[in-house]
């Protein structure tokens, strides 16, 4: 099964060249000019991953579709794509991104970066579904001692 991304810029020549690079490389692309269109695109379909530019329409934008993926059901990897990062953001700690992308980038750090970023997300979302699985058990087994105990008293 190929890994899905949505890539978001609303400059068309990035958005189609690093389309290409991407789908050369194995990826299933979907793209989106803008962030409406983009949260728009995260309502009907699931991605592995979304690439958005942080600057299109509004200065925020790309923080809108980071904050949307974020919410999506499957939680797709987030990557914050720029060629000005500001010095004082650190999207990282604050949960909007993954990743910060500083354009332009070489291709094969590019896609050394995404398969990294990829590998670790699912490896993140398996360990908390693996906790989730854990404090169910612990929760279902407090459950059951009492009715036990109160079994063996009524004998």
């Amino acid at each position: 099964m190929k890994r899905r991304i949505l890539l978001v810029d609303d400059d068309v020549a990035i958005l189609l060249t690093l389309k290409a690079v991407l789908e050369i490389s194995g990826f299933e692309v979907e793209t989106a000019a803008s962030a409406r269109e983009a949260k728009l695109r995260l309502k009907s379909n699931e991605y592995h991953m979304v690439i958005t530019d942080l600057r299109m329409e509004s200065e925020t934008a790309g923080q809108e579709v980071a904050a949307a993926a974020k919410k999506a059901p499957n939680r797709p990897a987030v990557a914050m794509l720029t060629a000005y990062p500001p010095a004082d953001a650190d999207w990282t700690a604050a949960g909007t991104a993954d990743k910060v992308l500083v354009k332009p980038m070489n291709t094969q750090d590019l896609l050394r970066q995404i398969e990294a970023m990829l590998v670790a997300h699912e490896d993140k979302k398996r360990q908390a579904s693996e906790k989730k699985l854990e404090a169910l058990s612990v929760a279902r087994a407090s459950e059951k001692k009492p009715r036990k105990l109160a079994e063996s008293r009524a004998r």
